[in-house]
């Protein structure tokens, strides 16, 4: 129910990718028990049309290896497309083993690409059997116009397949979906009208400009956070739409943007909210 709604979003991104290998589920558990109330991770169609959870549309090499351990070359990378692969065959690769000098923080534990429902199922019985309060998910649709049919179906198909992952439906209001693509959040709002969406951006364009070209009204607009000043705050909030900025990493600039009166912030350390006073 919009009551229960967290009066501050604090989203681990990609789980915690300060503290684990992006986008596991060792990953959302750690940003759960860092002080998390909501997890945020991407999501890509497989070729036997599965919904996994991993950021790229193929295997990064910077972070993940072949099941025997070794190398993905990175000039072969784009054999290693989700899109293009059945999930049997994306699972045995490793994330997290190799070291990622990126994130120094980040421990290093042998995990895998999850499936979906496989990371809900895991997250919902984490909190339960901790007794801790059911947390948000932040879904993420990686697409691209510009790469349908080679990494990802075409809106509606991709849209038939997530919505047919069958642990969303009891989530109700605690289901985010957000996309820098607008149409397969069309395509939700359409479908899906009672839908919790949210509207990701980099784009200097201004927040007016981009909210009206979406052509629906969302409940989230979710930015880079440099783009982020009062106005734009001011503005969403006067069209009752929630801010949530990204991908926010210092206690100072979350401090910051907390004064300027964004509704949550998406961190890859959700660990630094209390030194923010969060």
């Amino acid at each position: 129910m919009a009551q229960d709604r967290p009066s501050f979003y604090k989203v681990g991104h990609r789980g915690t990718r300060g503290l684990m290998p992006e986008n596991t589920i060792p990953a959302m558990i750690k940003g759960i028990e860092t002080g998390s109330n909501t997890i945020e991770f991407d999501v890509h169609i497989t070729k036997d049309g599965k919904v996994v959870v991993y950021h790229d549309a193929s295997f990064n090499p910077d972070y993940t290896t072949k099941p025997d351990g070794s190398e993905i070359p990175k000039e072969t990378r784009k054999d290693y497309t989700f899109y293009k692969m059945d999930y049997s065959s994306i699972r045995p690769f490793v994330i997290g083993e190799k070291a990622y000098p990126e994130y120094p923080e980040q421990q290093r534990i042998k995990s895998y690409a999850p499936l979906l429902s496989e990371l809900i199922d895991s997250v919902e019985a984490y909190t339960k059997l901790h007794g801790l309060p059911p947390v948000y998910y932040l879904l993420e649709i990686k697409s691209s116009e510009k790469t349908d049919g080679m990494e990802q179906p075409v809106p509606e198909e991709y849209i038939d397949k997530l919505m047919a992952v069958k642990q969303l439906k009891p989530l109700g209001k605690r289901l985010i979906i957000q996309s820098f693509d607008a149409r397969p959040l069309q395509v939700l709002h359409r479908r899906y009208p009672k839908m919790t969406l949210g509207f990701l951006t980099g784009d200097k364009a201004p927040a007016a400009q981009q909210l009206e070209g979406l052509g629906f009204k969302p409940q989230f607009y979710n930015p880079h956070y440099s783009l982020v000043t009062k106005e734009v705050v001011e503005l969403c909030h006067s069209k009752k739409i929630q801010i949530v900025p990204w991908t926010v990493q210092e206690a100072a600039e979350m401090k910051k943007l907390k004064g300027l009166g964004v509704d949550g912030i998406i961190t890859d350390y959700p660990n630094r909210f209390p030194e923010a006073g969060l």
